[in-house]
């Protein structure tokens, strides 16, 4: 790296930060900072961050497979409401059918106490789990891609419009899951890793 003039990125280190609970539902913590999955689909963490442009927010919703860790489905959206997290999970039953049993971790977030929320996953055959209050590590996996992602994908460039970081966090995903190679699976990548247990 010296010879080559790289330098490498440091990551910000994550504050704790609890979003306040207005719904009603709040499940058990059925995740337990347990964050290995021996199957896809077995285990699924969820959640949302923000990103500035301007003065304008852009808002991801994201689920990660703990399986092989790719991103299985996610919304963006100027607006951080309870339909930026019910598409979300549209979009993941569609493309994965059978997640009978599965469990869903996130926070305590308005949007995942929601009655809407509560309503879907169990319709859907899976378990929500839920970070105990005021405690962010319970979803540090999910925290952990999003650290990434802003990064490597977002504070190294001059982000002027809300289209181009949009652009730039598809493109990401995209790297994040068919590209970027990960330690915990033997060095491939979350899409190899999958394909290499169907092989």
């Amino acid at each position: 790296m010296q010879e080559l003039g790289i330098r490498s990125k440091i990551r910000r280190k994550h504050r704790c930060n609890y979003e306040s609970t207005t719904g009603e539902r709040v499940g058990e913590n059925l995740l337990k900072r347990d964050f290995q999955a021996e199957k896809p689909n077995q285990k699924w963490v969820t959640d949302i961050t923000q990103y500035r442009v301007a003065d304008s927010w852009l808002y991801l919703s994201a689920i990660k497979d703990l399986f092989n860790n790719e991103i299985v489905a996610y919304q963006l959206g100027l607006r951080n409401d309870n339909q930026l997290v019910l598409r979300t999970f549209e979009k993941a039953f569609e493309k994965q059918k059978d997640v009978t049993g599965l469990i869903v971790h996130s926070d305590q977030g308005f949007q995942y106490t929601s009655h809407a929320y509560h309503d879907m996953l169990p319709q859907a055959g899976t378990q929500i789990s839920m970070s105990r209050r005021g405690n962010c590590h319970d979803n540090a996996s999910m925290e952990s891609f999003f650290s990434h992602l802003k990064t490597e994908g977002l504070y190294l460039y001059d982000i002027r419009t809300i289209e181009e970081a949009q652009r730039r966090i598809e493109s990401y995903i995209k790297f994040y899951n068919e590209a970027r190679p990960q330690r915990k699976l033997k060095k491939l990548t979350p899409i190899e890793y999958r394909r290499q247990l169907v092989a």
